[in-house]
């Protein structure tokens, strides 16, 4: 909700994302993360954002009954802690979702590798006086001597990639 009130009321305002983060000291791509709802802004943006496009903090997160008092932080800190938790949710699913990607890439090159040791290198006894086998067993050559030499470097970056995403204990 905050992310589509920011959209709408700079574009009411006739205002690009470049000139709002300009009016705010931050990059254009912070700006653009707020409407896409990726981030929010803390309380001291929140609050130059309102100024900036000359709207109620309580109108960007969403309120349209009784305008909030200025005194009145105990409502924008409940919304506040709202989108910081559907945020939190997101970015533990999206590492979650990384972790399980790196387990699987770490048992295909196990699982490659194991069919690449019990095939003992079939390229080997081809006939490269053939030209389909030649082409064949050249390209089987390429690939095998390509994932032999990428195969423990992608090992060793999926297991610390698995390591370090994994969840909490």
């Amino acid at each position: 909700m905050l992310s589509e009130n920011i959209k709408t009321i700079r574009k009411a305002k006739g205002l690009s994302q470049e000139e709002l983060a300009v009016k705010l000291n931050v990059v254009r791509q912070t700006v653009s993360k707020w409407e896409q709802g990726l981030s929010v802004p803390d309380s001291d943006l929140l609050i130059a954002l309102s100024q900036a496009l000359e709207t109620p903090v309580s109108t960007l997160l969403g309120e349209t009954l009784a305008p909030s008092k200025p005194g009145d932080l105990k409502t924008i800190c409940e919304k506040l802690e709202v989108i910081n938790l559907q945020l939190a949710q997101r970015k533990a699913a999206a590492r979650q979702l990384l972790h399980w990607l790196f387990v699987l890439v770490c048992g295909a090159v196990v699982a490659v590798l194991a069919v690449l040791f019990a095939l003992n290198s079939p390229y080997l006894g081809w006939d490269f006086g053939d030209p389909e086998t030649a082409v064949a067993g050249t390209v089987f050559h390429a690939f095998e001597w390509l994932f032999i030499r990428l195969a423990p470097i992608v090992l060793v970056g999926a297991g610390v990639g698995a390591v370090l995403t994994r969840g909490k204990l």
